[in-house]
């Protein structure tokens, strides 16, 4: 089964929904043993395809929040989600696509992705549409490299009063009980916050909105002037939790400093990235102390291994589901297998009109034979067996022998006795036109007796049940 990973451009928010477009995206192609068959850059339309395509999508179009979530499944669990985020949104949760991390917290809650499903809806269309039918989409959160081990915690008899700047409840005698167990639970959340090891990336250089975009006059002359200054597309994972943002090439370092909240940090810088030629890509990276090199294809073979498949609910893949893309595909396989049970079934007819025609003429031609042979006949109705009988009659008022007569039927059997001896014979039954023939117990009839009867003409089966045997005439 072959993957293709595609990197997603982040949304710009000057563009509106009627002009957005897909540029050329970043690509890996990898087959099912992992090997790697293609990297590039390319237009939607151009992307090779694959049994499996999963797209990364950027940090700063996903929120994800970590929330308490009812124990409900399927419709019931969509409709109470944006119940549960409304609190943390400024965007109206109805219009937001809320994806569910099928791995929960320690403490029983859940991360709920958010994304604009507006946004998510035109990208997961165009795929679709370019025939991608398998899709998946992963934040590039977790994309990103596990973070280093955090350094092993305190004994639990190490005085933390000792450090610097550490609030404990011995010195907070002269606060009440309440604001001893506030203060108590913003440390104890603080101090979780900073043991948890946060791993930032810097994607590349954002790509501005031109100025040419906005209508008001003020409002381009302030894009003019912030599209002057360069941003970074940054994204931060801290443990399952993620986040993005865009910010200013020389605030790259103060922004990680402060996100990681004295946290344990580690910085990559994506390298390699298709399309990009290297020295430009490093040059609009801004120098970051001790940011490790990130290449593009060790950030998209981790995507498949993400257990976070955003394609929930209304996106989840339904590879049964008949949508207009999937129509449009099957139109000329479908037209040509219409065409062919078309044609099948006009031929059909045509051929049992044909062959109703010839059964009617040579029906025809029977009768007018029989009523040449006997004018008297008066009534047909299997003209065939009328004309076996009447020469019958003929033969018989003749004085011949009929094939099926016992003189003519015991005459083609002693002819095809053999090495049966006559006197092994115990019966002879005549009636209905056959002969049943019963041996004596000790007489063996050999094999070739089957053979012997036809070749006089004769027609014989044995009754394994009662050893007899039924001759008949084989004409």
């Amino acid at each position: 089964m072959s993957t293709l990973i595609v990197l997603m451009p982040p949304r710009d928010p000057a563009v509106p929904s009627q002009e957005w477009q897909l540029p050329e995206l970043p690509f890996l192609l990898v087959d099912k043993a992992g090997r790697t068959q293609r990297t590039g850059r390319s237009a939607l339309a151009l992307l090779p395809r694959a049994t499996q395509t999963v797209l990364m999508i950027a940090a700063r179009d996903v929120l994800m929040i970590p929330a308490a979530v009812p124990p409900l499944k399927g419709p019931r669990l969509r409709q109470a989600l944006p119940n549960v985020v409304e609190d943390h949104l400024i965007q109206d949760p109805q219009h937001c696509h809320l994806a569910l991390d099928p791995q929960p917290l320690p403490d029983g809650r859940q991360i709920v992705a958010v994304i604009d499903r507006a946004w998510f809806r035109f990208f997961i269309d165009a795929f679709t549409s370019a025939g991608h039918r398998n899709l998946h989409a992963v934040p590039v959160t977790r994309c990103l490299p596990a973070a280093p081990e955090a350094a092993a915690p305190r004994a639990s008899g190490e005085d933390d009063a000792a450090e610097p700047g550490k609030t404990t409840p011995a010195t907070r005698g002269d606060v009440g009980a309440t604001g001893a167990d506030t203060a108590l639970a913003e440390d104890t959340a603080l101090d979780t916050l900073a043991a948890t090891p946060v791993v930032a990336a810097l994607l590349g250089k954002v790509a501005q909105a031109a100025p040419a975009l906005f209508t008001d006059a003020a409002d381009a002359e302030t894009a003019t002037i912030a599209t002057a200054t360069p941003r970074v597309e940054l994204a931060v994972a801290r443990g399952v939790q993620g986040e993005g943002l865009a910010v200013p090439a020389s605030s790259v370092a103060a922004t990680l400093d402060a996100l990681a909240v004295g946290a344990p940090l580690t910085v990559y810088s994506l390298t390699d990235v298709p399309g990009e030629p290297q020295l430009a890509s490093s040059a609009a990276m801004p120098p970051v102390p001790n940011a490790r090199p990130l290449t593009f294809e060790a950030l998209a073979r981790r995507a498949p291994e993400s257990r976070f498949d955003l394609c929930q609910f209304e996106f989840m893949v339904q590879p049964w589901r008949l949508d207009r893309a999937t129509l449009r595909r099957l139109r000329l396989p479908l037209a040509l297998v219409v065409a062919s049970l078309l044609a099948a079934i006009i031929g059909a007819n045509v051929q049992w009109l044909m062959m109703a025609r010839q059964r009617d003429a040579l029906s025809a031609q029977m009768t007018e034979t029989l009523l040449n042979a006997f004018p008297k006949t008066t009534v047909v109705l299997d003209a065939p067996d009328q004309m076996s009988r009447q020469l019958q009659q003929l033969r018989v008022a003749a004085g011949e022998l009929s094939p099926a007569d016992f003189l003519s039927l015991a005459d083609g059997l002693a002819r095809s006795l053999g090495p049966v001896p006559v006197n092994g014979i115990a019966a002879l039954d005549y009636h209905d036109r056959r002969l049943d023939v019963t041996f004596k117990p000790e007489v063996k009839v050999d094999a070739d007796f089957g053979k012997r009867l036809e070749r006089n003409g004769l027609s014989g089966a044995i009754d394994s049940n009662t050893g007899k045997w039924t001759i008949r005439s084989g004409s």
